[in-house]
């Protein structure tokens, strides 16, 4: 017998009280829950074809290819005081297979994802582009979120999210608040974003900034007066810098470098590490604001290794409770180990530089 849609909402059901951030689903094989980072099976019966197709039906997949047939979807689903999900499902090896990211129902605040509290120094009126980068499933949607809304509970903005899917859903509260899925409400990130400037916006999310055109149009905004977010799937704020520029033609570089310089406000990298115990994780984070010195890095004028140094320096001074800084990702590493929160063996593991942090640890 197929599974039935009880079956699957509880499912979803265990997988959230587990704290699963993922749930992989493929025919001929147990579900598993990843949990604190780790693939850990669940003790069910294999997943049936039959299942998967019932499965399809449950997500609104209108049409499912045969065998022989590539398969590739895209989309979201909620459960009813439970929780929502992103989901990918595809084909491997002749089998099926639905991978789903939990996205809880309560919108995060920076203080409950374990953020610096000044982060929100970001949220600001201001023109420019702030981006969230780090690898799948670092929290970068979570922060975004987060970020958005201290924004729509703060101030009289109109904030319009492009997003695919929609993850966290927002109630317009000192803001309104317009978000936008692909595929449902527009075609493109491309259209959606040109069609968001005539719709008299003031802080304009970009799930993802994922080709020439996209950034095209969000320099575009950023100059014309409004603050955009977005992220990208780079490691660091000198290889986001880099990624951006060289999606460019040689030709238009240097015209990309002037108009980045001006409007990039910030880069958050971002990545998730483990509890002393292995039973939370922690977020860390590589933050740079754009000054004088970036600025020069940008434009070519420096090389862009130098900003891990500019970054490096400001990190020195960082503190929680004051206006924000530039922190590195080693910096963010030591005041989760000097707040007894890590272990050494964690920040040498996720460490950019490990050699010089146990060096500094030795003589601590």
């Amino acid at each position: 017998m197929a599974i039935s849609e009880k079956n699957f909402q509880m499912l979803l059901k265990v997988a959230v009280e587990h704290n699963a951030s993922d749930i992989h689903l493929r025919q001929e094989e147990s579900p598993a829950f990843r949990i604190r980072g780790e693939l850990t099976p669940i003790k069910s019966n294999a997943l049936s074809k039959d299942d998967f197709l019932s499965i399809f039906k449950l997500l609104n997949i209108q049409s499912v290819p045969n065998e022989q047939e590539p398969f590739e979807w895209d989309g979201s689903y909620e459960v009813a005081g439970i929780c929502r999900v992103r989901h990918n499902c595809f084909k491997f090896s002749g089998k099926y297979g639905i991978i789903f990211r939990i996205i809880k129902l309560e919108i995060p605040s920076i203080e409950s994802l374990g953020l610096p509290a000044n982060l929100n120094d970001l949220t600001k009126p201001k023109a420019g582009i702030t981006l969230v980068t780090g690898p799948t499933g670092s929290g970068k949607s979570s922060t975004l979120t987060s970020l958005i809304n201290s924004i729509n509970e703060t101030q009289k903005k109109h904030i319009i999210s492009i997003e695919d899917p929609i993850e966290f859903i927002h109630q317009s509260k000192k803001s309104k608040i317009s978000q936008r899925e692909i595929g449902v409400d527009t075609n493109t990130f491309k259209s959606g974003l040109r069609a968001s400037l005539r719709q008299d916006p003031d802080v304009i999310l970009i799930g993802e900034m994922r080709d020439v055109e996209t950034i095209e149009i969000a320099l575009k905004a950023s100059e014309t007066g409004h603050h955009i977010f977005s992220t990208l799937h780079t490691s660091n704020a000198a290889s986001t810098i880099n990624r951006i520029i060289s999606m460019f033609p040689p030709e238009e570089q240097q015209n990309i470098r002037l108009r980045l310089a001006d409007s990039l406000n910030a880069v958050v990298g971002q990545k998730l590490v483990p509890s002393f115990n292995g039973k939370k994780i922690y977020p860390i984070q590589e933050v740079m604001l754009n000054g004088p010195g970036i600025k020069e890095c940008i434009l070519g004028k420096e090389d862009l290794s130098r900003i891990n140094h500019i970054i490096n320096e400001g990190g020195k001074s960082f503190s929680s409770k004051s206006k924000l800084s530039s922190i590195s990702f080693d910096q963010s590493l030591m005041r989760l180990y000097n707040g007894s929160k890590i272990s050494k063996e964690t920040i040498l593991q996720f460490s950019e530089n490990p050699d010089d942090l146990e060096k500094s640890i030795m003589f601590e």
